[in-house]
């Protein structure tokens, strides 16, 4: 299980990299980005907002948008993806994954903003996702997208998952992969630091 200090969040951002080597800085949404974070939905388009929100919504109820920007509240996380433009902060993307103990899998949903589709951060983001459920020991990950998202869907089987029908629901697909790696294995430095036992961690800062 991830021994993560949700007072300090900062030391778990990541830097990825676009498929044209631009940098992406993934890190955990804080209230000051509550209206960056409004302003980015509202910017996505009519379709990628219903392929995120499985429904119609013009925006995040306020209700779910404060949700979004306290971490770590019942296991549940939202992260940003970032870059520079123009010389400022600029999000292009963003997740939210939920970890169950008792099953051991995280699921999760994400989105990318539309003018940046196509630029390998959907896949840079997704495996940091598989990162970050390694560090919690999860088994499996997994997520659930309308049949009709066929960008969702193209990402997910390039990247290795397996798809089957949604429990319960015929609009929607689930595609999942299992998660076979060691907290030494973990490929990203911070999740590493994060999942090692608390006598690990000492024994790392000697």
């Amino acid at each position: 299980m991830t021994t993560m200090r949700l007072d300090d969040l900062r030391q778990y951002s990541d830097v990825l990299r676009s498929r044209h080597g631009q940098a992406v800085t993934v890190r955990f949404v804080e209230p000051r980005d509550a209206e960056a974070l409004q302003n980015y939905f509202r910017s996505l388009t009519t379709r990628s907002r219903y392929s995120r929100f499985l429904g119609a919504a013009s925006e995040l109820p306020p209700s779910e948008l404060d949700r979004f920007i306290h971490v770590g509240e019942a296991d549940r996380f939202s992260v940003i993806a970032t870059m520079l433009v123009d010389g400022r902060e600029t999000i292009v993307g963003e997740a939210r994954y939920a970890f169950d103990s008792e099953t051991a899998a995280i699921e999760f949903g994400l989105s990318i903003d539309d003018r940046w589709q196509g630029h390998g951060i959907g896949e840079a983001l997704l495996k940091n996702l598989e990162c970050r459920a390694a560090s919690f020991g999860a088994v499996r990950i997994f997520g659930d997208t309308l049949r009709s998202n066929d960008a969702m869907i193209a990402l997910a089987r390039k990247s290795g998952y397996a798809f089957t029908n949604t429990p319960g629901d015929w609009k929607l697909t689930r595609f999942q992969k299992q998660i076979h790696v060691e907290p030494q294995e973990i490929p990203c430095a911070s999740w590493r630091l994060a999942a090692v036992s608390p006598s690990a961690m000492s024994s790392l800062a000697v």
